[in-house]
């Protein structure tokens, strides 16, 4: 990245110098041709990345195998035989080993360059979002378009996208463990350091990959890159290969067994067949041998992690067109096995559209008509609009007071829509003061000098403003909850005038607020003073004391449409959903009632309650109650923690920067797209583009899903290669049982290495690929949670594998039995004839099992057209075998014979058993289960 600033020296430089030295504008930015041009000089905002593994070694590292090692040589000693017993003509055995070898490289190739590009683009969805100021105008940007001399925007949430000289600030404090390993936060000043300090001590600097905590501040990008302070350090923070997920780890552990396995089973039947059966010549060992390496080679799974990995990041993909941005494949995991959902209420499961409906002062209480953000609507009493008087003025210092005491912004697009930067509740104070008409007025009067931020710790916020209609003289005006601000102030406005606040007055105001509460409205209330000469207007904190009551309004935020119905979704799927909100405890009663989280009068437990506490009696809580408010971001912290201890798997929401310890620790963290901060969006696991409730349920529904089908290929994949193992074990075995031996001590291999090799690529490839975007052919939300420590593989899948397998060798086995002379059945076809029925057979065994394996118990004829990839990967394998059969070339290289119609007609027959045993299992399997309520909750499934 070429340097535009010496970054050493700009904790040194004055304002004006940096800007001067970095030719920008500390008012309106860099201009947008001049952020091209230095994008153009400079390149991206990127820390380095690992240099990408050429195309060509990533191909040849598919032939980095032991077992293809053997292979090749197999391919190379059958061309020695030939050699040495003068066989002439083409090699075809050879050539046709070669050639799946060839092919199977090319498949792994594909699905690696795929699963990359997949895990590139949810890398792209997820990437830092920064705000600066371009030609005037507020801004929002990828954090790697940053260019130095950019103007960068950071407030409370914000991850810093590069490193910046502080231009001024307001109660900054940032978050610089990542960098100096400092573990508090620091507050932030943008006075000019007098003389070179080290990084930690750089407090009118800002630097990449660090985390505002609190405030807000304007500072000048000096560094990107690799020239910043992180760059400087990359070695250590360089992104290392994601570690496997439980899943992975499993499937990459039974592969190992079962390939351990095979090996073993493959080493007995060359040995069986070299000690019991005659080896006539070099060519019968090099059969036997290349027999027993093409078994290894087609029974082990080696393909399986290369498929989970494609599965899974299709699915996620999937999913981020629905809005749901998972960051980690492994929260897909956790999703399929959600039990508990703690939701925020605020946009998540409400619109995030919050209107100003109820006005209440001492004076009286008003109406406040319109919804949204348009400001379309009046301030109304007893019908009538509010005119001049005692009310009207107190609603002129509470709407305006909010709408100063925020850093929300209104506008109208060119279009005629108005639209909000920031606080939605800011914003509807904003709204309202246009509905009343004197936002000009506030415009002209004040001027905004200090900033004391709102905190999730605090439930307010304030700013000290110039007064230009009474004399400049400095003002403070606060918002919060009305209960935090009511502790505040020692006064009362009424009309013109202010009186002491009595009892009887708090009284009456608490009762205002229980009455919005009641109506399930959010309530903030107002109040302000003037600053006494001498007081400083940067006091921070201090200055919250001694205040004027003004008035308190009514706000809602009209419940989303599809958020009933999500929870609704939910609770049928076994999952507990739990409401956490900062609101009143009534308005959340009244809210998760009638979103149908709890029943009519069901009890809101408040922070409050929760502190006074001790840890039996809260996880009896966490365990009853379903609707938490007024809480801090400590107290989700326990709640999750709590849920966890009780064996839930616990999803749960966030927004605020306060939040990332809660959801870090949760089991499934979901940041808000919209509305989360940066830091938030860091610490989840998943992402919400759209912060809507119901895409958790659908997020939790395609997590099942994609569980699902990986179920699928596993049940398909290992049930398949079983049969190919027990076929060629039984056999051999078996042989004089079904007429392969012949003339006293010769063995006749029932498929040869060729063969076994054509089944693996054909039928472990695109029918594996097939299922795992399979649509669900079960009800995947009809049935409670996954248990966190349930296996995948469990015993029940291990046992229909191998009855699987059994029924794919009978059906093989006795087909050749069927077409040989002696034996079982007596026949009267060739070997090559017999063994090219038996290798058909077991090749649409395979393709049936398809079909029977997409589910363990529903039957393969419920909706079996829903799946167009299966059915085309089913109909490519079936043209390719047909080939295989008819076509002159290939009978020469797979040692096939063509086949009459009626023998075609046998072979599918007999292939079908698998799938009529699969039914049949089905069926019993059926009989013998418990019912189990769909409506069956986590809570009752845990304590069972």
């Amino acid at each position: 990245m070429a340097r535009e600033c010496t970054c050493t020296d700009a904790s040194q430089l004055g304002v004006v110098e940096i800007a001067a030295a970095l030719r920008t504008d500390c008012e309106n930015g860099l201009g947008s041709a001049e952020v091209e041009q230095r994008l153009a000089r400079g390149g991206s905002n990127a820390l380095r990345s690992v240099p990408t593994v050429p195309a060509w070694k990533r191909l040849l590292a598919q032939f980095h195998d032991p077992l293809i090692y053997l292979l090749l040589g197999a391919i190379v000693v059958t061309l020695v035989v030939r050699e040495i017993e003068g066989q002439t003509g083409w090699p075809f055995d050879a050539i046709a080993i070669a050639v799946i070898v060839v092919l199977n490289a090319i498949l792994g190739f594909v699905q690696e360059a795929r699963a990359e590009n997949a895990a590139a683009a949810l890398a792209k969805l997820s990437e830092v979002i920064v705000s600066v100021i371009r030609d005037g105008h507020l801004q929002r940007i990828p954090s790697t378009a940053l260019v130095c001399g950019d103007l960068l925007v950071v407030a409370e949430g914000d991850a810093v996208g590069a490193d910046a000289r502080l231009v001024r600030t307001a109660t900054l404090f940032v978050q610089e463990a990542s960098l100096t390993g400092e573990s508090e936060p620091v507050l932030k000043d943008a006075a000019t350091l007098a003389s070179a300090v080290p990084v930690a001590d750089q407090r009118n600097m800002v630097f990449k990959g660090t985390a505002v905590v609190r405030g807000n501040g304007l500072a000048l990008v000096t560094a990107t890159g690799m020239d910043t302070q992180m760059g400087a350090i990359a070695a250590l923070l360089e992104r290392t290969e994601e570690d496997p997920t439980p899943l992975q780890r499993e499937v990459a552990l039974i592969g190992r067994m079962l390939g351990a396995a095979v090996l073993i089973i493959a080493a007995i039947v060359v040995a069986s067949v070299v000690l019991e059966f005659e080896i006539r010549s070099a060519r019968d060992l090099l059969d036997v041998l290349l027999l027993g390496v093409s078994l290894a080679v087609a029974a082990v799974p080696e393909g399986l992690p290369a498929v989970l990995s494609i599965v899974l990041a299709i699915g996620v993909q999937r999913m981020a067109a629905r809005n749901a941005i998972v960051k980690r494949l492994s929260s897909v995991e956790a999703l399929g096995s959600a039990s508990v959902i703690c939701s925020d209420k605020t946009g998540t499961l409400t619109r995030s559209e919050m209107t100003i409906v109820r006005v209440a002062t001492l004076s009286g209480t008003t109406e406040v008509s319109g919804v949204g953000y348009a400001p379309e609507g009046e301030v109304h009493q007893a019908g009538e609009a509010l005119s001049q008087g005692p009310l009207h003025a107190e609603h002129v210092v509470v709407l305006s007071g909010g709408s100063l005491a925020g850093n929300a912004d209104l506008s109208q697009t060119a279009d005629g829509t108005w639209q909000i930067q920031g606080d939605p509740t800011e914003a509807a104070f904003l709204v309202a003061e246009r509905k009343l008409g004197v936002h000009e007025r506030r415009y002209r009067r004040f001027e905004r000098v200090a900033e004391v931020p709102f905190t999730s710790e605090r439930k307010m916020m304030s700013v000290i403003a110039i007064d230009h209609e009474r004399d400049d003289t400095p003002v403070v005006i606060a918002k919060g909850a009305p209960d935090v601000l009511l502790g505040r102030c020692t006064q009362a406005r009424v009309g013109l005038d202010v009186v002491a606040l009595d009892d009887d007055i708090r009284s009456r105001l608490l009762a205002d607020v229980d009455e919005m509460s009641d109506a399930a409205l959010r309530t903030l209330a107002v109040a302000y003073r003037p600053l006494a000469a001498g007081e400083d207007a940067q006091a921070g904190e201090t200055l919250e004391q001694g205040l004027i009551f003004v008035g308190t309004v009514g706000i809602i935020d009209p419940p989303r449409g599809e958020a009933k119905q999500a929870i609704g979704e939910a609770l049928r799927a076994g999952i507990r959903v739990i409401m956490i909100t900062g609101d009143h405890p009534r308005t959340a009663a009244r809210i998760a009632a009638d979103l149908g989280i709890t029943p009519p009068g069901a009890k809101a437990i408040s922070g409050a309650e929760i502190d006074a506490m001790d840890d039996a009696a809260f996880v009896e809580v966490v365990r009853t109650i379903s609707v938490f408010a007024r809480v801090a971001p400590v107290h989700k912290l326990r709640i999750v923690d709590a849920l966890q201890a009780d064996g839930q798997v616990v999803a749960m929401t966030g927004d605020g920067v306060n939040d990332a310890p809660a959801l870090k620790s949760a089991d499934i963290g979901v940041a808000m797209g919209g509305t989360g901060t940066e830091v938030t969006k860091e610490a989840a696991k998943m992402i919400l583009a759209d912060d809507n409730f119901a895409t958790i349920v659908a997020a939790v529904r395609e997590g099942r899903g994609i569980f699902n089908n990986i179920e699928k290929f596993l049940r398909y994949l290992l049930s398949s290669n079983m049969g190919e193992v027990l076929t060629i074990f039984l056999g051999v075995v078996g042989a004089g049982v079904i007429g392969l031996q012949t003339d006293g001590a010769t063995l006749v291999l029932p498929l040869l290495a060729t063969q076994i090799l054509w089944i693996n690529l054909l039928t472990d490839s695109w029918p594996a690929m097939a299922m795992g975007v399979d649509p669900q052919a079960d009800d995947v939300m009809a049935r409670p949670p996954r248990r966190a420590d349930q296996r995948v593989i469990d015993a029940r899948m291990w046992a229909g594998a191998v009855q699987t397998g059994l029924m794919m060798a009978a059906a093989t086995l006795l087909t050749i039995d069927l077409f040989l002379p002696g034996g079982l059945i007596e026949g009267a076809h060739d070997i090559d004839t017999a063994r090219t029925a038996g290798f058909t057979v077991l090749v649409f065994a395979q393709l049936f099992n398809c079909l029977s394996a997409r589910s363990a118990l529903t039957s393969a004829f419920h909706r079996p057209f829903v799946t167009p990839w299966l059915w085309a990967a089913i109909g490519l394998s079936t043209l390719l075998q047909v080939a295989v059969v008819h076509v002159e070339l290939l009978n020469q290289a797979f040692g096939t014979m063509p086949l009459t119609g009626a023998q075609w007609l046998i072979c599918l027959a007999m292939a079908s058993t698998v799938l009529w045993f699969g039914e049949l299992r089905k069926a019993l399997l059926c009989l013998g289960r418990p019912s189990v309520p769909a409506s069956f909750s986590a809570h009752e499934r845990h304590h069972s």
